[in-house]
């Protein structure tokens, strides 16, 4: 059978079973378990003939980056490819065990690592199953490389600087493909110690409202929610909790043909961790202080009343109890981009700096010693208050 040369961006299982043959095609399976997921699954139970497995969250994704899923380097991306014996020939489909989720994903990596032959199978894994199409019980392996070499398009991507420049744009539309309860802040977050909230002027178009049982919607249904939900076409930028699900967005309006298109990579996970919100900015510096004295007095896990007492007498109860509150959410990278950014919006000068760790000091030895893990923090705050 002649090579594939695959022009749409999402086929069916129909289209993959009459290629099956095809002498370039390559079958990857992108699963990866749905951040509120708490079943375990299994990668073994089923897979379509052929499938070589994708590995989104270690291989293609840069694992020592500050924040999950975070794309990988040219060179990563083009090593792991090669290693899954794809050519700069490759017919690709990708697939999920969820229909339509982190398949997209893997989708929008290969674009912008400047492969454009490749599609995402409609409906994933369980259409393939529902047509009664054969299965096999492992993923297939390989044997040689490939010769595929993976040529960065930035213009893919969008990162966190990017976002605060184009977020009050009138030219940008950002779309978030979260659930409306998290876009609206109504329910927690899934991933411990990261904040709700919202990107400003950000749109909610939750990524199920694209999907049908786990299928694309047909282009005129796309075509009108895409058209109801957007302000602007002339650039659509897509986040989510942490760019998987973007993708899933990105791929419905490449189907519409759009062509001005962006995935924020880092999504609400990094935009969530790095920005003032409101409330944040705002801090007096009775709060600063009083939050820098909670995370100080937290750094042993034990927060006794001579410590508590000491950050009351900065600000009153009630006070005490919201930032408190606020600090139980942080994560100690967040806490500390946040006394960061506190100090220099109440322009601490070197004096303020002084008598604040003079406070922690003396907090530390509120119960008669200044342990390790107290010293450890002391010289961490210093170093960041410094």
């Amino acid at each position: 059978m002649s090579e594939l040369i695959i022009e749409e961006s999402i086929v069916s299982v129909d289209w993959l079973q009459a290629n099956f043959k095809a002498s370039n095609l390559i079958i990857l399976d992108a699963t990866i378990r749905k951040v509120a997921q708490t079943q375990i699954l299994d990668l073994e139970e089923h897979h379509i003939p052929k499938a070589l497995f994708f590995d989104l969250k270690k291989e293609f994704s840069d694992v020592n980056a500050k924040f999950p899923n975070t794309c990988p380097s040219e060179r990563q991306f083009t090593k792991a490819a090669q290693e899954l014996s794809i050519n700069k020939n490759s017919a690709i489909v990708v697939y999920d065990i969820n229909g339509i989720y982190s398949s997209a994903r893997a989708w929008w990596l290969f674009k912008t690592f400047g492969h454009n032959n490749v599609a995402v199978l409609n409906g994933g894994l369980p259409e393939w199953k529902r047509r009664g199409f054969p299965l096999e019980k492992q993923h297939s392996k390989t044997e040689t490389k490939g010769n595929f070499i993976g040529k960065y398009q930035k213009e893919h991507f969008l990162f966190f600087e990017d976002i605060k420049a184009i977020q009050h744009n009138p030219k940008f539309t950002i779309l978030d493909a979260r659930s409306e309860n998290r876009f609206k802040g109504i329910v927690k977050e899934p991933r411990k110690g990261l904040r709700s909230g919202r990107i400003p002027n950000a749109l909610n178009l939750p990524f199920d409202n694209v999907l049908e049982k786990g299928n694309l919607l047909p282009k005129d249904t796309l075509k009108n929610i895409f058209k109801n939900t957007t302000q602007n076409n002339e650039y659509l930028v897509f986040s989510c909790g942490s760019g998987i699900t973007a993708c899933v967005l990105a791929l419905g309006a490449d189907v519409l043909g759009y062509k001005n298109i962006a995935v924020y990579d880092g999504s609400w996970t990094e935009y969530g961790s790095l920005i003032n919100n409101e409330k944040i900015m705002h801090w007096t510096k009775e709060e600063l202080v009083a939050y820098t004295l909670i995370y100080a007095a937290n750094s042993n896990f034990i927060e006794d009343n001579k410590e508590r007492n000491m950050i009351i007498e900065h600000v009153d109860m009630q006070t005490f109890q919201k930032i408190h509150d606020e600090f139980d959410a942080d994560n100690d990278y967040q806490s500390l981009q946040k006394i960061s950014a506190g100090l220099k919006e109440h322009n601490y000068t070197h004096k303020d700096i002084d008598e604040l760790l003079a406070e922690i000091k003396l907090m530390f030895f509120a119960d008669g010693e200044f342990d390790v893990l107290e010293r450890m923090v002391y010289r961490s705050l210093k170093s960041l208050l410094e």
